[in-house]
């Protein structure tokens, strides 16, 4: 065994505490013939602290494309040449329908996604009422994404019955601006804080493939383990057209695996989901991909882009000894 993998098992899992710095950047340059038992590791830790069960997530887009912000990775962006169609903002039938198909499909969780900078009144007044129609109805756990948020803003999601706010970091605050120019990395730690100060669930993650560069991964990981969110979803970039991102290549499989080895070793109790772009990352190493340290998925599509059946999913995550949580 490497002397840094001998090292990392004393300490997250022999000992339970969370890789520092210093361990995630001996893991990152860890030779890839050493990936193997990276990857046992960190699907030892996730089963210590997180058990067999694996949090199954809907997406659901409620107000396709036509956003002001220029995120270089998103094909919703208004200032790009994508071929996303913009759509209007769905009714309060249509979120509760897509809840009801979603918890039919065997999903624990529902999460609402609308491509804004932050919600306007209305749209704040709609996605509350659909959250309380949908807590009233489903057993089913209910998220939000609505971008930058005030704190009369949270207060609002909290007494709909809002269980988690998704706001992702996306990358490292170095790297951020090179993302993004419209918003800037404090404005999104600004909405965690309040999220979190609420006492609501926090959600955060980002997307891995985007240009940045190793060390950037590490800071990433270092800023996410002082938010401690309850989860942290893993996206790798699936180039869209017609977005500045659209010439960059895919991710290499080893190295997706690897981030998300180190991301469980780094928030070793948080539910790391594999998120956007899984497939065309990992391809046929799907079921390799959830012995890395996961313990949650998203369902079906991602906002723009298709997935994987359900039915290839399930049987994935059953093949493999996991049990979906309701």
């Amino acid at each position: 065994m490497h002397p840094t993998i001998a090292s990392a098992r004393t300490r997250t899992l022999d000992d339970g505490v969370a890789a520092d710095r210093t361990l995630l950047e001996s893991l990152a340059l860890l030779p890839d013939e050493d990936l193997p038992d990276l990857l046992a590791l960190a699907d030892a830790v996730r089963a210590k602290h997180c058990g067999n069960g694996i949090a199954v997530e809907v997406l659901y887009n409620a107000k396709k494309g036509g956003c002001s912000e220029d995120c270089h990775f998103c094909s919703q962006s208004a200032r790009f040449a994508s071929d996303v169609e913009p759509e209007t903002l769905a009714s309060v039938d249509g979120f509760v329908d897509a809840a009801r198909d979603a918890h039919l499909r065997g999903a624990g969780e529902f999460c609402i996604v609308v491509a804004v900078r932050g919600p306007s009144s209305r749209l704040l007044e709609r996605v509350c009422d659909a959250v309380r129609t949908i807590k009233a109805e489903l057993p089913i756990k209910v998220a939000v994404s609505l971008g930058i948020l005030s704190e009369d803003q949270v207060m609002q999601l909290v007494a709909a019955g809002v269980d988690k706010v998704n706001h992702n970091l996306e990358t490292s605050r170095r790297y951020f601006p090179s993302v993004c120019t419209t918003h800037t990395f404090d404005e999104r730690m600004d909405t965690l804080q309040l999220v979190r100060g609420a006492g609501l669930e926090v959600c955060c993650g980002g997307i891995i493939g985007m240009g940045e560069t190793v060390e950037d991964r590490i800071d990433f990981l270092c800023t996410l383990q002082q938010l401690a969110p309850e989860e942290v979803p893993i996206n790798f970039l699936n180039p869209r057209p017609g977005t500045p991102f659209a010439d960059r290549s895919l991710v290499e499989p080893i190295e997706a695996l690897r981030f998300v080895a180190m991301a469980r070793l780094a928030l070793p109790r948080a539910l790391v989901r594999f998120a956007g772009g899984r497939e065309i990352t990992l391809q046929g190493l799907q079921d390799l991909g959830m012995r890395s340290g996961a313990s949650g998925i998203v369902l079906g599509n991602y906002l723009t882009t298709g997935g994987r059946s359900d039915q290839d999913d399930f049987a994935m995550l059953d093949r493999l000894g996991f049990e979906v949580m309701a």
